[in-house]
């Protein structure tokens, strides 16, 4: 079985719509994906029904930014009741959050003399929330960078000229209203906060203990070291594995399903699946 529990479409910041990320999830032979956009569930109908005569078993997903001391923290949410109101209002709330803080950013880019940000972040979202991937790709499509990486390092991450400091729920919060909906909640790539080990040591304690459910193990683009060690850090703090693409566009290094090994570890995809 293959299985990919972190996937993003148009939705949110992806490039792909959603019918389209399970066509492409078809085509490598995933066999159970979750779709989870930045705190909306807004691509899964399309998806579901995109899905519905073919072998690919679709699991409700989401991606909730959280805030933790200066850190954006995401966890995802997994299998929940995408109906549930207490989540829908919520999101609703992130959403409203996220429209505030991409103008911003694009008024911080203005400043320093990159103007209309903003408003082609807007038109490259088609409707969905904006969010700093669509920055990224306009800086790219500008020339002011030549990866969508290099627009965070520049631009858009931490102490750079287009940052905005985030003003999220905090974790408890997306935890219990993960959970409330009948879903597990998921600690998102903890391996790319760029936390030292004590740090990361402090966050899984802290996510622990507010009842999170699991930790994302395994991604495609992932060194072996950062594999193991994450394995050792999921067994300390008894929580279940997760794997994922994080998966947004095409590209060279990130696909669907790919190098996803499951880990000799107990997981989230023997609670998923055996309900689906």
């Amino acid at each position: 079985m293959k299985f990919d529990f972190h996937s993003h479409t148009t939705a949110s910041d992806g490039t792909l719509t959603p019918s389209e990320l399970v066509g492409r999830a078809l085509n490598q032979q995933v066999d159970v994906l979750a779709i989870t956009d930045h705190d909306t569930t807004a691509g899964l109908a399309e998806a579901r029904e995109a899905a519905r005569s073919s072998a690919l078993t679709l699991i409700s997903g989401v991606e909730i930014s959280t805030k933790w001391h200066s850190f954006d923290i995401h966890v995802v949410g997994l299998g929940f009741d995408e109906e549930n109101a207490e989540l829908q209002q919520l999101l609703a709330e992130q959403r409203r959050r996220r429209d505030l803080r991409a103008k911003e950013m694009g008024n911080r880019l203005a400043k320093k003399g990159i103007a209309g940000v903003w408003e082609e972040a807007v038109r490259k979202a088609n409707g969905a929330t904006v969010g700093r991937g669509h920055f990224s790709r306009v800086l790219l499509e500008r020339g002011l960078v030549t990866t969508q990486q290099q627009a965070f390092d520049k631009y858009l991450g931490r102490g750079k000229p287009g940052y905005v400091p985030n003003d999220w729920c905090d974790i408890a919060t997306a935890v219990s209203v993960i959970q409330g909906a009948g879903g597990l909640a998921v600690l998102a790539h903890p391996g790319r906060y760029q936390l030292s080990n004590k740090w990361l040591r402090k966050l899984l304690t802290l996510f622990s203990e507010v009842g999170g459910d699991a930790m994302e193990v395994v991604l495609c683009q992932q060194p072996q070291n950062e594999r193991s060690f994450l394995a050792q850090l999921c067994r300390e703090h008894q929580l279940l594995a997760s794997v994922g693409s994080d998966f947004h566009q095409p590209g060279r290094w990130v696909e669907l399903g790919r190098h996803l090994q499951l880990p000799d570890l107990p997981g989230v995809w023997q609670k998923l699946y055996q309900e689906q």
